[in-house]
């Protein structure tokens, strides 16, 4: 009989895999868990203008929309042992990379609601870590049917975490919930146009999921229009810094992973754009400067960011002293380029009255 387990499985595995390895790894790209000042946090307030939709939100959170969608069924029981090598590899290190990231959400969110005492704040990052634990086990139960599942009770303990002050925190993983909602649909949508292309039942259930992931970035958006502080004066200027590192970090990354974005069918460009366009649009809801993502100097830029990457894992894999200062040079040009897209003018735009939004998408 199929698992239709949707708890986190964290039981310890000996030894170590190599996919837990991969995931405790804090390379640039990879997904981290962070620490913060959680007095800050406990400090928040619902301003009376915002009540209602902070009061709307927190009754969808307890209605629980999506507490029968992560069960797994017959079609998880699929043989697939004849999917090709490559295919499997990509997905594996896809799955991995969304693990990962789920789960270190389901550990922050799980954190902040143990340290602070606010009743409302703790009842809303209490929601969102069963959402993230939910999400991370569906995930993890996968790679388990691959024999590669990650440790997550290991991966607690052994992965270092990163201190975060709290309005970054909200930038971060504001921007972390609406990307992935922007990435889970967009997968989605492309599997209903060519099913044929379908690979795995894991992606059957990404239109749902993905609005666990919308509805996390509402929470914060109400979150921030409430203590406006954190959208004012020189918090434009590292609005801005989170967005582009967010873009950033997903062009090259999915750009590192083109062929698993050929298995899908997927154009990984036009993935990429319609997906910082997206989300950069939905962002306007809360942030008072966003991303001329219209003009094509900015996706220039984001080519040259994503060439020198490449330029630089290649020079690793060769070694040796030249490589080493070829890969320096490489690093210098990255960061010499994020500067130029920071420097970029900003799209400004009143923040609208009404801060929630519908996942049209």
């Amino acid at each position: 009989m199929y698992s239709t387990e949707t708890s986190v499985p964290v039981r310890a595995m000996k030894p170590v895999n190599e996919t837990t390895k991969a995931a405790q790894q804090d390379a640039i790209l990879n997904p981290r868990f962070y620490t913060t000042n959680f007095a800050e946090i406990d400090a928040l307030r619902i301003t009376p203008e915002n009540r209602q939709m902070w009061d709307d939100i927190l009754a969808e959170f307890r209605r629980d929309p999506n507490k029968d969608h992560f069960k797994r069924n017959a079609e998880f029981d699929a043989d697939f042992s004849t999917m090709d090598p490559a295919l499997r590899e990509q997905f594996v290190e896809f799955l991995t990379s969304s693990v990962t990231a789920e789960f270190s959400g389901c550990i922050l969110y799980a954190e902040i609601k143990k340290r602070i005492k606010n009743p409302e704040v703790r009842e809303l990052f209490g929601f969102m870590s069963r959402d993230e634990g939910r999400h991370a086990g569906f995930i993890n139960h996968t790679l388990n049917d691959f024999n590669v599942a990650v440790d997550l009770s290991f991966l607690t303990k052994a992965k270092k975490y990163t201190y975060f002050q709290p309005k970054f925190i909200y930038y971060a993983t504001y921007l972390s919930e609406k990307i992935g909602y922007a990435r889970y649909v967009t997968i989605y949508r492309n599997f209903e146009k060519q099913p044929d292309r379908r690979f795995h039942p894991i992606f059957k259930w990404f239109e749902n999921w993905c609005l666990d992931e919308f509805r996390h970035g509402e929470a914060f958006a109400v979150l921030m229009r409430s203590n406006p502080e954190f959208l004012e004066g020189v918090n434009k200027l590292w609005i801005r810094f989170f967005l582009l590192a967010v873009f950033c970090t997903m062009y090259v990354r999915d750009h590192a992973r083109k062929p698993f974005f050929d298995f899908m069918g997927m154009n990984v460009d036009e993935y990429d754009r319609q997906v910082i366009k997206l989300t950069n649009h939905i962002s306007r809801q809360v942030f008072p400067d966003t991303i001329d993502t219209e003009s094509e100097a900015f996706w220039e830029l984001m080519d040259t960011m994503w060439r020198n990457t490449d330029a630089m894992r290649k020079a690793e894999a060769k070694g040796g002293f030249l490589a080493k200062v070829t890969v320096t040079g490489l690093k210098v040009a990255n960061g010499l380029t994020f500067v130029r897209l920071f420097l970029r003018r900003p799209h400004r735009q009143p923040l609208p009255a009404d801060v929630r939004m519908q996942p049209v998408w």
